[in-house]
């Protein structure tokens, strides 16, 4: 997968795993990972689909429809490659943070969905719930904060409620944001995130 390391400051600190929104590149969110913890490491990737020459984590059948078939196998493939850019960097697998705006936040939820080894925290800005009806892994110990906007024609204020309710029920501990807004990733939400990870990681 195409993707950016840079080896942080502190050892100890996460690596950050940064996912774009569709559309987006491996860069978009390197200031917004700054703003959070200038000290940890970053793993940007970019996503390895197209749609209409903009780059995707997976396939969608229509606006808010989901290739659940795609979902499933992309959300693997990052599975793996986190295994393996763990050993190629030499970073601790088990303290990586996933920070995903849309597109990128929903392949984020998908990992905690499927895995439960394969985040240590989220970050996610506008996300939906990635697949509904599916048993979690227990979410014992992880950390989820949810940015929302009251106002997001594409991620309706609802799924946010539901996204928060089954990874609760998965045992991870959730705070959800709310800003009066629509769909776009706002300074006010990064700065609520940057307070949360102050607080809870």
């Amino acid at each position: 997968m195409k993707h950016i390391f840079q080896k942080g400051n502190d050892p100890s600190k996460p690596v950050f795993l940064l996912l774009h929104g569709t559309g987006g590149t491996e860069t978009d969110l390197l200031p917004l990972a700054g703003m959070i913890d200038e000290d940890a490491s970053i793993l940007s990737v970019q996503g390895n689909v197209l749609e209409n020459g903009m780059p995707r984590f997976f396939k969608r059948l229509a606006e808010g429809v989901f290739d659940e078939e795609d979902l499933i196998f992309r959300t693997k493939e990052l599975y793996e490659f986190l295994d393996e850019a763990s050993q190629k960097y030499q970073f601790d697998r088990q303290n990586i943070i996933a920070i995903g705006y849309s597109n990128g936040a929903n392949i984020a939820g998908s990992l905690l969905f499927h895995y439960e080894d394969s985040l240590k925290a989220a970050i996610l800005h506008h996300p939906m719930v990635p697949r509904r009806g599916v048993q979690l892994p227990d979410l014992s110990g992880k950390k989820v904060f949810i940015a929302a906007g009251t106002n997001d024609p594409i991620c309706p204020p609802s799924e946010s409620t539901d996204l928060q309710s089954l990874l609760e029920n998965a045992k991870a501990e959730v705070e959800l944001h709310w800003e009066n807004r629509g769909h776009q990733l706002t300074y006010d939400e990064v700065e609520a995130a940057a307070k949360w990870y102050k607080n809870n990681i």
